[in-house]
């Protein structure tokens, strides 16, 4: 077991070795960790120290550990004594005192492994080795070291040092365990950017060379992704809406005409038996359609007929044909991944701008590995991509859709606050007319809510144009309020925003507000509908000497933009639909 001690060290310490041999030797290390004796650690890691194979700096961080597992000990007897409840004494007289009638926690028998060969308990022992830099050898027998040591090789050699990039460029360094997923890291980012959790966030594998990038599943480990990276690959922590929108809504990712089985069934499958064919593994489900393919080595894109199934991507070598001997295999989906070509035109040549590729996963990340596709538009490309996901991955991104709602239903139940009987007897009134009523309706409820929200909204500002001295005070804070705002993106191009979108998925609602180019007064909002970028533009008006913002020419005006976004996520309007995820990009 010295050995595998040592090959461990030897990989912490020179970041060289990766892959299966690490994780044979780490099992194996781990395995014979949790076998051994207290006794046999103590003679092979005094040996360690001896020949110099653990730096000082590991033995402080062992050290550091014992510290560490002091504390808990202490916590753990303290919440042992405290939760202790009171047992009734069926023979107080034995006890003492005589009049006592439970059993006091102090009365208990002491627990046989709680003192040691000095007849000191494990905490005192740990004290004394510690503040008086005593031989710790002497209290090994006593400690549960194999686990200790088990933790402590875990986390020392079987870390990894992964760099995260934000969309501004800035990056963030993180030391993250081997076992932790794409989701447990989003989580952490989450928590130190002190971002909104809404289970929208992706960890983005990003290939700028190749101009490929993908989106992690939430269950794939980040330590096994980067060994597959090359040096000049990264990832990108960003929002991705899209990631998990199929489940909410199958009709949108996959057309009637690229699913086999609705042309079979005449197009009578409802959206739930959709979603049911695509996870289960008896089915047999089909997406089928032109697609333009890059030959291998070469500059020119041909048109073909290809099959997608869950052995893999097939193409047709005679027109639509689906007999075996006219299908070629393309791709395997258990050893490769789908991407998203970001500079299709530009690097590839590509005929539409809709182009996605096939990487193997043991590739080197030579362009000629490359499995280069491109579609006519993005929802054919959206549906081969999502196709792909859940031929791949099947009922585990299920589960990966489903988790983050079990938790949240599990949280609610203890962040739900205790109402009182008086809250609980509170109703929405109405008192616009004479006589005040009931409001019923719980639409309606909501409606009046945003109202009286509004109007105290509006009486604050009068309050604020009062109280200052300068009467532009009012017009200057309605001017520039927004910028505090996440959807708010300041002087970007009109490009830029079709790419931010595209990036964070195009799901119907999502938007962003932007300065005109073409009029400096005037804002646009971008918006997202039916996988379609479309623009808004938001002009000001004066009335009374107050300027308003509207996006129907005056029929409608706002005080600030704030008010105009607050407004259109509650009500279409002349919009295609209501806004409903903002566009955001956070600096890590």
């Amino acid at each position: 077991m010295l050995n595998h001690i040592l090959l461990g060290l030897h990989w912490g310490e020179k970041k060289k070795k990766k892959g299966r041999a690490c994780s044979q030797i780490h099992t194996q290390a781990t395995v014979e960790l949790h076998t051994c004796s207290a006794c046999t650690f103590k003679a092979e890691l005094v040996e360690l120290f001896a020949v110099g194979a653990v730096s000082s700096k590991h033995q402080c961080d062992f050290f550091s550990i014992v510290h560490v597992f002091r504390r808990l000990q202490e916590e753990e007897q303290q919440l042992r004594t405290s939760s202790l409840p009171a047992i009734p004494n069926p023979f107080p007289e034995l006890c003492s005192p005589a009049s006592s009638p439970v059993l006091s926690p102090g009365s208990l028998p002491p627990e046989e492994s709680s003192s040691g060969k000095y007849g000191l308990s494990i905490v005192n022992q740990l004290n004394l080795a510690v503040s008086c830099k005593l031989d710790m050898w002497e209290f090994v027998p006593a400690l549960n070291l194999p686990r200790m040591l088990s933790v402590y090789v875990n986390r020392l050699f079987f870390s990894q040092i992964v760099k995260i990039f934000s969309e501004d460029g800035m990056g963030k360094v993180v030391e993250i365990p081997a076992d932790m997923t794409a989701r447990d890291l989003c989580q952490l980012l989450v928590y130190k950017s002190h971002c909104v959790d809404d289970n929208s966030w992706a960890l983005v594998e990003h290939h700028p060379l190749l101009g490929l990038e993908r989106c992690l599943e939430d269950h794939e480990l980040v330590v096994q992704v980067q060994a597959s990276m090359n040096s000049d690959s990264r990832f990108l922590f960003r929002k991705n809406y899209a990631k998990y929108e199929f489940f909410r809504n199958p009709l949108t990712f996959f057309p009637e005409h690229m699913v086999a089985w609705c042309q079979e069934a005449n197009h009578t499958i409802p959206p739930s038996q959709l979603l049911q064919n695509f996870l289960a593994t008896s089915s047999c489900p089909e997406i089928q359609g032109h697609l333009y393919m890059k030959d291998v080595g070469r500059k020119s894109w041909k048109k073909v007929y290809m099959f997608l199934r869950r052995s893999g991507l097939y193409c047709s070598t005679k027109g639509t044909s689906k007999e075996p001997r006219h299908l070629q295999l393309l791709a395997d989906l258990e050893d490769s991944n789908i991407f998203m070509v970001i500079t299709g035109k530009k690097q590839h040549g590509a005929p539409t701008e809709y182009e996605f590729c096939i990487k193997p996963n043991k590739g080197r990340g030579e362009m000629k590995e490359l499995r280069m596709l491109c579609a006519e538009d993005e929802q054919s490309r959206t549906c081969w991509m999502t196709a792909f996901r859940l031929f791949k991955y099947g009922i585990v991104l299920y589960q990966n859709y489903k988790i983050p709602q079990q938790r949240k239903t599990l949280l609610s139940h203890f962040s739900t606050p205790v109402r009182s009987v008086s809250e609980n007897s509170l109703v929405a009134m109405d008192f616009s007319g004479r006589i005040g009523r009931v409001i019923e309706n719980p639409v309606e409820a909501q409606s009046a809510a945003m109202e009286e929200g509004l109007a105290w909204r509006k009486r604050s500002q009068r309050m604020t144009i009062l109280g200052s001295h300068s009467p532009l005070h009012h017009s200057s804070l309605n001017s520039v309020i927004h910028i505090t705002q996440l959807w708010f993106h300041g002087r970007i191009t009109r490009e830029e925003s079709h790419r931010i979108i595209q990036q964070q998925g195009q799901v119907d609602g999502l938007f962003l507000l932007r300065v005109s180019q073409s009029n400096p007064k005037a804002f646009v909002l971008t918006l997202c509908h039916h996988q379609k970028i479309k623009h808004f533009q938001i002009l000001p008006c004066e009335e009374d000497g107050q300027i308003f913002f509207s996006l129907d020419d005056g029929a409608t005006k706002f005080t600030d933009l704030i008010q105009l976004v607050e407004f259109y996520q509650l009500n279409r309007g002349v919009l295609p639909c209501k806004l409903k995820h903002p566009c955001t990009v956070v600096a890590l």
